[in-house]
């Protein structure tokens, strides 16, 4: 039968009951050590007493004739007194019974017979528990030398052991009252330290309901640091969330701006009635215009977030599918690509952003490529670090600072070089990445990528 716990769905809830149900368990353990300590402790002082009880006897002893003999004036009178709970016994090796006190007279003779039970060497001592007699058993056998002989006997010292049961009940009710308490004001205290220990939590839900109703942007508080890094978090998808919106509304400005153009030499172009067959010419070429600007403003607009949550992205296949499209189209020309990475290497981000980024690259480095083009990847630190080069003619330092220019318009250059690395400085911009261009040692451009890499 499996056991199921109870669904809380209160944090709170959750750890006072895991403390409930811990607690107990806590106090149970202790109470049961420490009242077996303090039941040790009561033995230890019970043996010493016998055993002082014991060498009063042999102070007090004669051997006389070959028989050892007890006075009856003892120093402890609570042998010479009737159930008086403190008794002693003598007996010989053969199990005789060779003196016994007063107080004694009175214990069943199964008992005494069974004193000499356990045999013990001289030197050896016996302290045990007799719980069905409720008495405790202090044996001592000694060896007394007389006319040349050696005599054994053996000194049995009892005592009864109601007076430490009774000590030991007092200890275990107060013991019993005091955990109890403890256990209260601990259920007490660890009620205020969840109260308290939570409290960022209540502070942060209040937070995101500033953000939410819109008084403020950001988490800003003061918070622990095992919250620190969802905080954190939080505010960059809240960042991120907030540069999505920007981008659109600047991507649809940009649109709207960008056809004022095309539209206003169309109408123009109509204004001056030109043949028909110009016209015509006029609106393709200023319709083809306009698709650049919209396909161009439509990848600004829905490419993915570098911070948004991802598992990562193993970049040797994508790799693969792009090179693989690449060597299709460009079969004609006779390009090679040369792919070298390490296994497992993997780009912290979306996969489209990654596909997008290396594809407009790849394919400008295939048409300015003459015959090779090689793609390097590899982790610098933190980083990905990933070169382009190809053996065509290269950029020059002047262009290399206009390309680079976030959301610059290349309409002028080479036919889909401009709008292709548009928009892969804003995919770069998004992960905080970097795009460095340098001449390469196969003689044409080389395009050094730095981007967010998961941690191994």
């Amino acid at each position: 039968m499996r056991l199921r716990w109870p669904r809380v769905r209160s944090l709170r809830a959750r750890l006072l009951v895991f403390s409930c149900s811990l607690l107990p368990v806590v106090f149970f353990s202790a109470w049961f050590a420490l009242q077996n300590a303090f039941l040790h402790s009561l033995e230890t002082a019970e043996r010493e007493q016998l055993k002082l009880q014991v060498y009063l006897l042999l102070g007090a002893a004669e051997f006389q004739d070959g028989r050892l003999s007890i006075p009856q004036a003892l120093r402890e009178p609570r042998f010479g007194q009737l159930e008086s709970g403190l008794y002693g016994v003598i007996q010989s090796q053969s199990g005789a019974l060779q003196w016994r006190s007063e107080s004694s007279m009175l214990l069943p003779a199964g008992l005494l017979l069974a004193l000499d039970d356990t045999p013990l060497a001289p030197g050896d001592v016996l302290f045990a528990h007799l719980p069905e007699h409720g008495l405790y058993l202090y044996q001592y056998p000694v060896v007394w030398e007389g006319g040349g002989r050696e005599y054994h006997y053996l000194i049995n010292v009892l005592e009864t052991d109601a007076p430490l049961l009774t000590e030991l009940r007092a200890y275990r009710n107060q013991l019993v009252g005091w955990l109890s308490l403890l256990f209260l004001l601990a259920l007490l205290v660890q009620y205020v330290i969840l109260r308290w220990s939570l409290k960022p939590l209540d502070g942060l839900a209040r937070d995101i309901k500033r953000i939410e109703s819109g008084e403020a942007d950001s988490l800003g508080g003061s918070y622990p640091l095992e919250v620190q890094p969802v905080t954190a978090n939080l505010n960059l998808l809240l960042d991120s969330e907030r540069r999505q919106r920007e981008r659109y509304r600047n991507t649809l400005g940009d649109l709207a701006h960008s056809l004022k153009t095309p539209l206003a030499v169309i109408r123009g172009s109509a204004e001056e009635e030109l043949p028909l067959q110009e016209y015509r010419c006029v609106v393709d070429e200023q319709v083809q215009r306009m698709d650049q600007i919209v396909q161009y403003q439509l990848a600004r607009a829905v490419k993915s977030q570098g911070r948004a949550i991802s598992s990562g992205v193993d970049i040797g296949p994508v790799l693969q599918r792009i090179t693989g499209a690449l060597m299709k189209v460009y079969r004609d020309k006779g390009i090679e690509i040369e792919v070298v990475h390490p296994p497992g290497l993997r780009f912290a981000g979306d996969e489209r952003d990654l596909m997008e980024l290396l594809g407009n690259l790849l394919e400008n480095a295939c048409k300015y490529g003459r015959q090779q083009v090689r793609v390097m990847a590899q982790r610098d630190d933190a980083d990905l670090r990933i070169d382009i080069e190809d053996d065509g003619p290269g950029v020059s330092p002047q262009r290399r600072d206009t390309i680079l220019q976030r959301g610059a318009r290349l309409d002028t250059s080479a036919p889909g070089q401009g709008i292709g690395l548009a928009v892969a400085v804003d995919i770069l911009s998004s992960y905080d990445g970097e795009l460095s261009i340098d001449s390469s040692v196969l003689g044409g451009a080389r395009f050094r990528l730095l981007l967010p890499a998961m941690r191994p």
